[in-house]
């Protein structure tokens, strides 16, 4: 993470895609927006991000999640258990999630009411 907050991962990898995860505060609310794919090597700023949601007081924590091109399972689930772990009467607010993460929450965790989704 450098002085403004930012987190980047970026890949080295011959694979067509972009390969990096941008993690940038949110100004108007507590949270974050994310630009990029959540992959194997994006995870660890992917999960930073959610360590530091969780680490946070406030009762709904947003991630703007429009930008985002990837996101594979263990992205996912790193998300689902970072919401199980939130103190009761907390939420992560998910504001314009790809599909895929959507179905992937809907598939595998039909129950997790701390993940709230904003179209």
């Amino acid at each position: 993470m450098d002085d403004s907050g930012e987190t980047d991962a970026f890949s080295a990898s011959s694979v067509p895609s972009t390969g990096a995860l941008r993690m940038r505060p949110l100004a108007d609310r507590p949270g974050w927006q994310a630009v990029g794919e959540i992959s194997l090597i994006t995870r660890p700023a992917w999960e930073q991000t959610l360590h530091q949601l969780a680490l946070s007081d406030e009762e709904a924590c947003h991630l703007e999640l429009s930008a985002i091109t990837f996101v594979d399972m263990a992205g996912v689930s790193a998300l689902a258990v970072a919401a199980q772990g939130l103190p009761e009467g907390r939420r992560i607010v998910l504001e314009e999630p790809p599909a895929a993460l959507r179905r992937v929450l809907d598939m595998f965790w039909p129950d997790l009411n701390t993940v709230e989704v904003v179209a």
